[in-house]
């Protein structure tokens, strides 16, 4: 399992618009191969979005990070400032704190 985490700045996009493109954009990110989850983020209060992906792999999300749909998100006008993390999963203690509940289920 790989995890990677974006965050960015809403730009010309009020936080009620933004929850209404990501409800219609949801079964889009669903669709992804080799994605196994995706919590979607938001602190209005400081202008900070984004997500946390789960992927099965890290070769996963690197295809991901090739696609249209993540090419889309990086030339976006209304998101600034866009970064992306990528970590590896340690799963053993991940096990213990059940932390694949969600994913495994």
């Amino acid at each position: 399992m790989h995890v990677q985490v974006v965050q960015f700045h809403l730009k010309g996009l009020s936080h009620a618009d933004f929850l209404k493109v990501c409800d219609q954009l949801a079964p889009t990110w669903a669709e992804v191969p080799g994605m196994l989850a995706k919590i979607w983020l938001s602190d209005p209060a400081a202008n900070t979005y984004g997500g946390v992906y789960t992927w099965e792999d890290r070769a996963a999300m690197q295809r991901y990070t090739q696609s249209e749909l993540w090419q889309a998100v990086l030339t976006n006008p209304n998101f600034a400032d866009v970064t992306s993390r990528d970590y590896a999963v340690l799963e053993g203690p991940t096990k213990v704190t059940r932390g694949w509940a969600t994913v495994r289920a």
